[in-house]
């Protein structure tokens, strides 16, 4: 590297610069340097604050040129920063504080620090990411595996022994990792895509967490075979009404998601919904007042005149063949729109 550095430093001194930048970095990864190491060799060669910060661990070191810990309340902002990659996932940040304007080598530097710390958090570990390898994750939610395994599995995922793990199962073009930061800013969490369904386990879930556009079933936590069975039975259940489920809220209607597909569809009740939802207004009609039971409720959540739903309930009840406003047809409606829609699924 030193050759070729002198080869190369008729060139310009910025080039000579950046290899040098490299090469110091280089010797640093070859020492096995640790992260706070790492930090004060980059102030020190910047000859300004440098520090990172680890969104897993919410770790955050600030290290002055001289070597010092700098304990200030919240950094300034920083001249330049520069993300931790690790597999693919934004692991961190590195910066740089520097007074004046910033360096011509600054960004040089930092790509290097980065890379060098991604490397530092993968070695000493275990790496913060959270996307996983999908085998390991299909062997700890899969029915088939045995119990040994499913603990390997987990361990080797990050996940202490007889920590309890929970499942969701996620439909969304949005990155997993991104989803699961969402859910689960504690970690450990982890995620990997199984047979076309997004997979995440975690200690907990937060059910608010889910940004808009994601549809997603959350299992009980325990055992993540049985967690993973519920998530995906509670995924089945979502709408766009309520596009995240908790198995433990469905309660006996998740019975239904075992009825055999011949036996649903060839009921009366649920025929006829089918004829119903040939009509989008009218299948979102019954929608609205099956899960509120009120016409002034359900007009609310269509931003109709009441007057103008209890029409439109009408007509849908002739089409079911039920009186709508008799609480025993209501429940017949709900359960057959229920049934109905898991056999879309």
């Amino acid at each position: 590297m030193e050759a070729l550095a002198v080869r190369l430093s008729g060139l310009d001194s910025y080039a000579e610069g950046a290899i040098r930048v490299v090469a110091f970095y280089d010797t640093l990864m070859r020492r096995r340097v640790d992260l706070p190491a790492l930090a004060r060799a980059s102030a020190g060669l910047a000859e300004c604050v440098a520090g990172f910060r680890l969104h897993g661990t919410g770790r955050v070191v600030r290290v002055a040129p001289d070597g010092g810990q700098v304990s200030d309340p919240p950094p300034p902002a920083a001249s330049s920063t520069a993300p931790i990659t690790l597999d693919e996932e934004e692991i961190g940040t590195v910066w740089l504080e520097r007074p004046g304007p910033p360096n011509p080598l600054d960004d040089v530097l930092l790509d290097r620090l980065a890379l060098a710390a991604a490397a530092v958090v993968e070695r000493y570990g275990p790496a913060r990411t959270t996307m996983a390898d999908p085998a390991l994750v299909e062997l700890a939610i899969s029915a088939d595996g045995d119990e040994a395994g499913r603990a390997r599995a987990l361990r080797l995922l990050g996940f202490a022994a007889g920590l309890p793990v929970r499942v969701v199962a996620v439909r969304s073009r949005l990155p997993l990792d991104r989803i699961g930061a969402l859910v689960c800013p504690a970690r450990p969490v982890k995620a990997a895509t199984v047979g076309g369904v997004g997979v995440v386990l975690a200690p907990a879930v937060d059910p608010a967490g889910f940004p808009a556009g994601v549809r997603a079933g959350i299992g009980a936590a325990g055992s993540p075979d049985r967690s993973w069975r519920q998530a995906r039975t509670a995924l089945r259940f979502t709408t766009a009404r309520e596009p995240v489920v908790r198995h433990d809220d469905l309660g006996a209607l998740a019975l239904l998601a075992d009825v055999p597909r011949a036996a649903a569809s060839e009921n009366t009740d649920v025929a006829a919904v089918a004829r119903v939802a040939a009509h989008p207004e009218d299948l979102a009609t019954l929608d609205a007042y099956c899960a509120t039971g009120s016409l002034r409720r359900a007009a609310d959540l269509l931003h109709l005149h009441h007057s103008s739903v209890a029409r439109r309930i009408d007509q849908i009840g002739k089409t079911l063949g039920l009186d709508l406003t008799d609480p025993t047809a209501l429940l017949r409606a709900t359960l057959a729109l229920t049934t109905w829609r898991l056999l879309d699924d």
